[in-house]
């Protein structure tokens, strides 16, 4: 993957002979807080500065939401529901009708649909009709977090309409090689691999702020440990209260801190007071608490990447984590991180606790991880991306 991302970008001769007005369908963009809103609003931005000319079409995300323009960017918003589970996002209602009458006014070079629920799969028809070009992303396990509320029973069917959905595009991208094979392994096809990026000018080491840290009720030399996403169950938190305790255990000083909101915050504030709950952060505020910290623990074996994980290895943070998605492919165990078994909550808490009783190798994995993620900058995937949109049909 790494030489992949190391070729060199298009030369800038050919990026300007063609210049291309790809159409975005997406259920979750910026300002939403999540992992696909950030990389699907890095990857149009990524396009827009090289010249291209974006059409994102999404729920409105707010009354009052029209269609408008500017530089480089046409928003078309539709309407759409909340979804059961995630009550913070909206999914898009079906809307081929509309979408095929805006596609033959103006063909898009490239349909590339990043979610899969109603809205996408009217894109997607709307588009084979049309005989438009389509790219698709996997970014979400839902046939996973099924299992998570109640609905495993489901996981099977989910994954078979997943699969016929994106069998039906051309192109189909993922994060990593390991998610790549286990879809191929499920009968997909037509995968690519495009990593993820991490900004590592935001997220520095630098941004560590004692006033912060003093706020959490640590010292300068209280171990802090730092979660950073959705609080619900398909996060696997148990893991991380476990490893608090054990951590705890060796250092009664040390603090907890939950950044981000989901279903299972107001249960986890009233049974842990002890816990700091600073809710969902953003930008350089969010750089601030991930540098603040000491280590990371992301316990997540539901994710098709994790963004997270590069944020915090960025940000010269130890990493615990499971030997899956993001953590599998940048870290190197006890080199750059510590990685458990995937699905051995064990081994976890006693890495945690390992970081714990060793300050010495806390202070080592640290720049140790920044260094490992330091050249994913967006900049290359947005320059891999480019190439692969602007090939020959």
């Amino acid at each position: 993957m790494v030489a992949l991302l190391a070729q060199p970008l298009v030369a800038p001769a050919v990026a300007e002979a063609r210049r291309l007005r790809i159409s975005v369908v997406t259920e979750t963009y910026p300002p939403d807080v999540n992992g696909v809103a950030m990389t699907v609003g890095r990857l149009v931005e990524g396009l827009r500065a090289r010249g291209h000319a974006v059409q994102l079409i999404r729920p409105r995300q707010q009354r009052g939401d029209q269609p408008r323009r500017q530089d480089r960017l046409d928003i078309l918003p539709v309407s759409g529901f909340p979804i059961p589970f995630y009550r913070e996002l909206r999914m898009g209602l079906p809307a081929r009708r509309l979408l095929a009458e805006h596609w033959r006014r103006t063909a898009p070079d490239v349909v590339h649909i990043v979610t899969e629920g109603p809205l996408g799969g009217s894109a997607l028809a709307a588009a084979r009709h049309l005989g438009l070009r389509v790219f698709s992303g996997f970014h979400t396990n839902f046939h996973s977090y099924s299992r998570h509320y109640g609905v495993g029973l489901l996981a099977r069917p989910i994954i078979a309409y997943l699969r016929r959905f994106h069998n039906r595009t051309d192109c189909t991208l993922v994060p990593t090689e390991e998610l790549a094979t286990e879809l191929r392994a499920l009968g997909f096809v037509n995968l690519r691999v495009l990593a993820r990026g991490v900004d590592i000018r935001l997220f520095h080491p630098e941004r560590r702020d004692p006033a912060l840290r003093r706020s959490w009720g640590a010292g300068p030399t209280d171990p802090v440990a730092l979660y950073v996403g959705r609080l619900a169950a398909e996060k696997n938190l148990q893991v991380v209260l476990a490893a608090y305790q054990a951590l705890r255990a060796l250092q009664p000083t040390a603090r907890l801190v939950l950044v981000g909101d989901g279903p299972l915050a107001a249960r986890l504030r009233a049974h842990h007071p002890e816990i700091v709950f600073p809710g969902a952060r953003t930008g350089a505020d969010l750089a601030a608490h991930y540098a603040s910290a000491d280590l990371f623990l992301f316990p997540s074996l539901t994710e098709t990447f994790g963004n997270v994980t590069l944020e915090a290895m960025a940000s010269g943070l130890a990493v615990v984590a499971f030997d899956y998605a993001a953590a599998h492919q940048h870290i190197v165990h006890e080199r750059s991180g510590l990685l458990a078994p995937r699905g051995d909550p064990a081994a976890f808490v006693a890495a945690t606790r390992r970081l714990a009783e060793d300050p010495a190798l806390r202070q080592r994995l640290g720049p140790a991880a920044r260094r490992a993620v330091i050249e994913f900058d967006w900049e290359r995937i947005h320059g891999q991306l480019e190439r692969w949109l602007l090939e020959t049909p």
